[in-house]
Protein backbone atom coordinates (compact mmCIF):
# COMPACT_ATOMS: atom_id res chain seq x y z
CA UNK A 1 0.00 0.00 0.00
CA UNK A 2 1.59 3.34 -1.31
CA UNK A 3 2.73 5.77 1.86
CA UNK A 4 -0.19 8.07 0.49
CA UNK A 5 -3.13 5.82 0.59
CA UNK A 6 -1.58 4.92 4.04
CA UNK A 7 -1.92 8.24 5.49
CA UNK A 8 -5.55 9.08 4.04
CA UNK A 9 -6.87 5.58 5.96
CA UNK A 10 -5.00 7.25 8.59
CA UNK A 11 -7.34 10.63 8.81
CA UNK A 12 -9.74 8.51 8.11
CA UNK A 13 -9.57 6.18 11.08
CA UNK A 14 -8.64 8.62 13.21
CA UNK A 15 -12.18 10.59 12.58
CA UNK A 16 -14.18 7.39 13.13
CA UNK A 17 -12.53 6.58 16.11
CA UNK A 18 -13.21 10.01 17.58
CA UNK A 19 -16.69 9.89 17.22
CA UNK A 20 -16.78 6.71 19.77
CA UNK A 21 -14.64 8.76 22.96
CA UNK A 22 -17.36 9.68 25.19
CA UNK A 23 -15.08 12.19 26.32
CA UNK A 24 -15.22 15.96 24.74
CA UNK A 25 -12.10 16.62 24.75
CA UNK A 26 -10.71 13.47 23.58
CA UNK A 27 -13.37 13.61 21.41
CA UNK A 28 -12.43 16.95 19.65
CA UNK A 29 -8.26 16.38 19.64
CA UNK A 30 -8.83 13.02 17.91
CA UNK A 31 -11.30 14.40 15.37
CA UNK A 32 -9.12 17.96 14.99
CA UNK A 33 -6.31 15.64 14.18
CA UNK A 34 -7.74 13.23 11.32
CA UNK A 35 -9.41 16.53 9.68
CA UNK A 36 -6.10 17.80 9.21
CA UNK A 37 -4.45 14.60 8.09
CA UNK A 38 -7.83 14.05 5.70
CA UNK A 39 -7.33 17.79 4.55
CA UNK A 40 -4.21 17.06 3.57
CA UNK A 41 -4.32 13.82 1.49
CA UNK A 42 -7.82 15.18 -0.39
CA UNK A 43 -5.89 18.05 -1.71
CA UNK A 44 -2.81 16.24 -2.19
CA UNK A 45 -4.88 13.62 -4.29
CA UNK A 46 -7.06 16.61 -5.98
CA UNK A 47 -10.16 15.92 -3.92
CA UNK A 48 -11.39 19.47 -3.45
CA UNK A 49 -14.59 18.99 -1.86
CA UNK A 50 -13.48 16.46 0.79
CA UNK A 51 -10.28 18.60 1.10
CA UNK A 52 -12.41 21.56 1.97
CA UNK A 53 -14.92 19.42 4.52
CA UNK A 54 -12.26 18.72 6.27
CA UNK A 55 -10.33 21.62 6.55
CA UNK A 56 -13.94 23.49 7.73
CA UNK A 57 -14.34 20.56 10.18
CA UNK A 58 -10.37 21.17 11.43
CA UNK A 59 -10.87 24.82 12.01
CA UNK A 60 -14.52 24.18 14.00
CA UNK A 61 -12.53 21.30 16.27
CA UNK A 62 -9.56 23.99 16.53
CA UNK A 63 -11.83 26.98 17.96
CA UNK A 64 -13.75 24.23 20.77
CA UNK A 65 -10.34 22.81 21.39
CA UNK A 66 -9.63 26.93 22.34
CA UNK A 67 -12.85 27.40 24.34
CA UNK A 68 -12.94 24.16 25.99
CA UNK A 69 -9.27 24.29 27.44
CA UNK A 70 -9.26 28.17 28.40
CA UNK A 71 -12.91 27.80 29.78
CA UNK A 72 -11.52 24.63 31.91
CA UNK A 73 -10.98 27.29 34.98
CA UNK A 74 -13.52 29.58 34.67
CA UNK A 75 -15.97 29.99 37.38
CA UNK A 76 -18.23 31.88 35.34
CA UNK A 77 -18.76 28.96 32.96
CA UNK A 78 -19.48 26.29 35.82
CA UNK A 79 -22.03 26.97 38.38
CA UNK A 80 -21.89 25.09 41.78
CA UNK A 81 -25.67 24.37 43.21
CA UNK A 82 -26.31 22.93 46.90
CA UNK A 83 -28.79 20.27 47.21
CA UNK A 84 -30.14 18.45 50.23
CA UNK A 85 -28.71 14.59 50.15
CA UNK A 86 -32.20 13.66 49.41
CA UNK A 87 -33.42 16.03 46.64
CA UNK A 88 -34.71 14.38 43.96
CA UNK A 89 -32.57 15.56 41.20
CA UNK A 90 -29.54 14.20 43.15
CA UNK A 91 -30.97 10.90 43.41
CA UNK A 92 -31.44 10.77 39.57
CA UNK A 93 -28.29 11.76 38.76
CA UNK A 94 -27.23 9.54 40.73
CA UNK A 95 -29.23 6.43 39.75
CA UNK A 96 -28.36 7.22 36.28
CA UNK A 97 -24.58 7.03 36.81
CA UNK A 98 -24.58 4.60 39.18
CA UNK A 99 -22.45 1.88 37.65
CA UNK A 100 -20.18 4.40 36.78
CA UNK A 101 -19.93 5.50 40.47
CA UNK A 102 -19.70 1.96 41.71
CA UNK A 103 -16.63 1.68 39.56
CA UNK A 104 -15.05 4.24 41.09
CA UNK A 105 -16.75 4.77 44.11
CA UNK A 106 -17.75 1.00 45.45
CA UNK A 107 -17.98 2.23 48.83
CA UNK A 108 -20.55 5.44 48.51
CA UNK A 109 -23.90 5.25 50.19
CA UNK A 110 -25.96 8.55 50.08
CA UNK A 111 -28.14 7.40 52.69
CA UNK A 112 -25.30 6.97 55.20
CA UNK A 113 -26.52 9.42 58.24
CA UNK A 114 -23.39 11.51 58.54
CA UNK A 115 -24.21 12.71 55.16
CA UNK A 116 -25.24 16.40 54.88
CA UNK A 117 -23.99 18.40 52.08
CA UNK A 118 -24.22 17.38 48.34
CA UNK A 119 -23.36 19.84 45.82
CA UNK A 120 -23.97 19.51 41.54
CA UNK A 121 -21.42 21.06 39.30
CA UNK A 122 -23.29 22.54 36.19
CA UNK A 123 -22.04 23.82 33.00
CA UNK A 124 -24.69 25.44 31.18
CA UNK A 125 -27.74 23.57 31.65
CA UNK A 126 -25.59 20.01 32.14
CA UNK A 127 -24.75 18.24 35.37
CA UNK A 128 -21.24 17.40 35.05
CA UNK A 129 -20.53 16.73 38.55
CA UNK A 130 -21.38 15.73 41.97
CA UNK A 131 -19.63 16.21 45.40
CA UNK A 132 -20.70 14.71 48.70
CA UNK A 133 -19.70 15.66 52.04
CA UNK A 134 -20.85 14.16 55.30
CA UNK A 135 -19.48 15.71 58.78
CA UNK A 136 -16.91 14.07 60.40
CA UNK A 137 -17.36 16.37 63.63
CA UNK A 138 -15.03 18.89 65.20
CA UNK A 139 -15.44 21.31 61.69
CA UNK A 140 -14.35 18.49 59.73
CA UNK A 141 -16.05 17.30 56.36
CA UNK A 142 -15.22 13.73 54.81
CA UNK A 143 -15.88 13.60 50.93
CA UNK A 144 -17.69 10.89 50.27
CA UNK A 145 -18.31 11.36 46.43
CA UNK A 146 -16.54 13.73 44.03
CA UNK A 147 -17.49 11.96 40.93
CA UNK A 148 -17.08 13.73 36.95
CA UNK A 149 -19.68 12.20 34.29
CA UNK A 150 -17.88 10.94 31.17
CA UNK A 151 -17.75 13.67 29.32
CA UNK A 152 -16.08 15.85 31.06
CA UNK A 153 -13.49 13.57 32.40
CA UNK A 154 -10.43 15.26 31.11
CA UNK A 155 -11.65 18.33 33.50
CA UNK A 156 -11.72 18.91 37.27
CA UNK A 157 -15.07 20.47 38.04
CA UNK A 158 -15.00 19.78 41.88
CA UNK A 159 -12.31 22.61 42.14
CA UNK A 160 -14.93 24.87 41.78
CA UNK A 161 -16.96 23.18 44.98
CA UNK A 162 -13.47 23.44 46.97
CA UNK A 163 -11.87 26.55 45.70
CA UNK A 164 -14.14 29.19 44.86
CA UNK A 165 -18.26 28.24 45.53
CA UNK A 166 -17.26 28.83 49.58
CA UNK A 167 -19.96 26.61 50.15
CA UNK A 168 -18.04 24.66 53.10
CA UNK A 169 -16.49 28.15 54.56
CA UNK A 170 -20.24 28.54 54.47
CA UNK A 171 -21.27 25.38 56.41
CA UNK A 172 -18.87 26.07 59.33
CA UNK A 173 -16.50 23.48 58.26
CA UNK A 174 -12.65 24.47 58.74
CA UNK A 175 -10.78 21.47 56.55
CA UNK A 176 -11.65 18.77 54.23
CA UNK A 177 -10.61 15.05 54.03
CA UNK A 178 -11.12 12.45 51.37
CA UNK A 179 -11.09 8.84 52.40
CA UNK A 180 -9.97 7.88 48.63
CA UNK A 181 -11.32 4.74 47.49
CA UNK A 182 -11.29 5.97 43.91
CA UNK A 183 -8.20 4.22 41.66
CA UNK A 184 -5.83 6.64 40.39
CA UNK A 185 -7.36 9.76 41.88
CA UNK A 186 -4.19 11.14 43.64
CA UNK A 187 -3.07 13.82 40.89
CA UNK A 188 -6.70 15.32 40.50
CA UNK A 189 -7.10 15.23 44.17
CA UNK A 190 -4.04 17.64 43.84
CA UNK A 191 -4.59 19.39 41.62
CA UNK A 192 -7.64 20.69 43.86
CA UNK A 193 -6.27 21.67 46.33
CA UNK A 194 -5.46 18.39 48.75
CA UNK A 195 -2.44 17.51 50.33
CA UNK A 196 -1.39 14.00 51.16
CA UNK A 197 -0.70 13.30 55.19
CA UNK A 198 2.30 11.64 56.05
CA UNK A 199 1.70 7.88 56.58
CA UNK A 200 -1.22 7.84 54.52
Amino acid sequence: MPWLEIIGWTGSVLVVVSLMQARVLRFRWMNFAGSVVAAGYNAVVGIWPFAAMNAVIAVIDAYWLWRLTRERHDADVYQVVPVGPRDDYLRHVLGVHAADIARYYPSFALDDPGTRWAYLVLHGDETVGVVVVRDAGDGVGEVQLDYVTPRFRDFAPGEFVYRRSGAFAGAGLRSLVVVDDAQDSGDYLRRVGFTQEAGR
